[in-house]
């Protein structure tokens, strides 16, 4: 199936020829961020929730704040900013302080990706990629259909791993058991793209995908759809008088 010449930009109106919200998700390097480069790479708009999570860590704002208020400033660089890989080693090594970083952060991740939702809807896009780690764990799975997960084997998730972060066994262990395991996610999953093998055939599997969430809606998932972005835009508005409720009394 073709697809229309478009340009993503903050300042360009985007043409989709469908209406679907897919999920994508998948593990630590399971090539999740591969497979959503190539969404984008064919002009499919996607919602990173990791570029998100950035910015509601940024100096000043309202994730921020509250982050520093339960981890102090110890946390925090010269300049003020989160120190990330700090903060990464602390959570990653005890799982309470890293459901309290997850429930901190929560509400404003859960808004962010809400908002830029409506801003590719209210721009015409009808074809919008999700892609968000803790898809099933953050009970997100509910807005998307279809839902994809990237998928490898533990030991090569492993080794993978291992070599992009210089690490050893043990600290590749501890961030794969931090994330539900990759076979449940499977499990419930409509798409499953394996990723244990070459980029090529990744990329074929990808371009069989792409048929696929690119067809045309069914009206069961047109209504679902409209349902949803209205849900959404519901959800905005209660988390943004909750995130004031909450920061006032910071």
């Amino acid at each position: 199936m073709g697809h229309k010449d478009r340009k993503i930009s903050d300042n360009t109106k985007i043409e989709c020829v469908e209406m679907r919200i897919v999920g994508l998700t998948g593990g630590i390097s399971s090539g999740k961020s591969t497979v959503s480069n190539l969404f984008k790479s064919h002009d499919i708009p996607v919602v990173d929730a990791d570029i998100v999570a950035r910015d509601v860590l940024k100096k000043g704002a309202g994730g921020y704040k509250r982050v520093v208020a339960a981890f102090g400033e110890d946390i925090l660089q010269a300049n003020g900013e989160v120190d990330r890989p700090k903060l990464g080693q602390i959570v990653f090594s005890d799982p309470g302080k890293r459901q309290l970083l997850n429930r901190l952060l929560a509400p404003f991740i859960s808004s962010g990706i809400f908002w830029e939702i409506l801003k590719l809807w209210l721009k015409g896009c009808k074809v919008i990629v999700l892609d968000i780690p803790l898809l099933f764990e953050a009970k997100m799975d509910k807005w998307t259909k279809p839902i994809i997960v990237v998928w490898v084997d533990t030991e090569t998730q492993l080794q993978r791993l291992m070599a992009r972060d210089r690490i050893n066994e043990e600290d590749a262990r501890n961030r794969t058991n931090a994330q539900m395991a990759l076979d449940l996610k499977r499990s419930k999953a409509d798409i499953v793209i394996d990723n244990s093998g070459t980029i090529e055939d990744l990329e074929e599997q990808f371009q069989k995908v792409l048929v696929q969430v690119t067809e045309p809606l069914t009206w069961t998932e047109f209504w679902l759809s409209r349902q949803g972005a209205f849900s959404a835009l519901a959800s905005i508005i209660i988390g943004v008088v909750v995130g004031k409720n909450v920061l006032s009394k910071l």
